[in-house]
């Protein structure tokens, strides 16, 4: 399927989404011996599926109990979920890395443009100590492509942050700082910054170091301690290979090759519109493993291009979705 590969990366407008997307399903169908059987149980004749509102999404539960993988490939790496102690982690088998390069790379450049008008500061501490995480391997790659000799991780030495952060501003460098929740709220608490050149970029997620925080009571603590206007949000997570990017507000969008669609939350099968449902997403980056997600995240679509992320659910699994029995 390496030849739709070139299409997924190209597709300009929703009649191109649709098709390229039919292809994917189809093919996923055919090789992705989990979603073969998920789409069978659900009694899915592919043969009658014309739009993307009738493609079935996989619970990304499954990514914890099976390996969604195409039959006709083999896994160069596997991503794995963070977690807490004794619990099961998401496992995401990786046919081809220069396919989510690819994917991270153009979507950086979709929204921001050239990678090397950037310095890269990464503060991402609970990602650095644990071994597979994709965000680590996605800012990584953009640290070394920036070619800023400035750019780089930091673990727990805010102090070297504190002082990088002071030095790029006095040279007027254009700096993209992405950070966890709870180390962004950290460094805030050590200094308070009036940044004028950076962009600051949460990741989401408090990792059981702090209290869970509503978006808009995050953004404004972070907006008032690092002195900007606005927080930027990147939304991805380990069973994808695309992001979606929000610059103000908490109000997403997706690359061209990515789409969020909400289902009803009682009713997991029918799609809603303008009100609160669960985050279901197309992924065609995601060509060897399922590219049709059902997450365990709730939002609002705004519109055909919008979407805001409004908590989780509650239930540890999808409610409707549990078809499957486990061998």
């Amino acid at each position: 399927m390496t030849s739709l590969i070139p299409s997924i990366f190209s597709i300009k407008n929703q009649t191109d989404f649709q098709d390229v997307a039919l292809q994917v399903f189809r093919y996923q169908y055919k090789y992705c011996a989990v979603y073969k059987k998920y789409c069978d149980l659900l009694k899915i004749n592919i043969d009658t599926v014309d739009t993307i509102y009738k493609i079935p999404f996989l619970p990304i539960t499954f990514f914890k109990e099976m390996a969604i993988i195409s039959s006709d490939t083999v896994p160069e790496t596997t991503f794995t979920s963070s977690g807490t102690t004794g619990s099961v982690t998401s496992k995401h088998h990786i046919a081809d890395t220069t396919i989510y390069e690819t994917s991270f790379k153009k979507g950086f450049e979709f929204y921001y443009g050239n990678v090397q008008d950037f310095t890269i500061l990464a503060l991402l501490p609970s990602y650095l100590e644990r071994e597979g995480s994709s965000l680590v391997y996605m800012v990584d790659a953009l640290i070394k492509d920036s070619k800023a000799a400035d750019s780089g991780f930091y673990l727990n030495n805010l102090d070297a942050l504190i002082e990088k952060l002071d030095a790029l501003e006095l040279a007027g460098k254009k700096t993209l700082l992405i950070g966890v929740s709870y180390a962004l709220l950290d460094l805030i608490e050590k200094r308070k910054f009036a940044l004028q050149h950076t962009i600051i970029m949460e990741t989401g997620g408090m990792k059981g170091r702090r209290k869970e925080l509503i978006k808009p009571a995050l953004h404004a603590l972070l907006k008032e301690g690092f002195g900007t206007s606005n927080i930027h949000s990147e939304y991805g997570m380990t069973e994808l290979l695309s992001q979606a990017y929000s610059k103000e507000d908490g109000v997403f969008s997706c690359p061209p090759w990515m789409k969020i669609l909400t289902r009803d939350t009682e009713d997991p099968f029918t799609l809603v519109n303008n009100k609160t449902g669960g985050i279901n997403v197309i992924d065609l980056a995601n060509i060897y493993s399922c590219s049709f997600i059902a997450t365990q995240d709730l939002g609002v679509t705004k519109d055909n291009e919008h979407f805001t992320i409004m908590g989780r659910f509650d239930n540890s699994d999808i409610r409707g979705c549990n078809l499957m029995v486990l061998d």
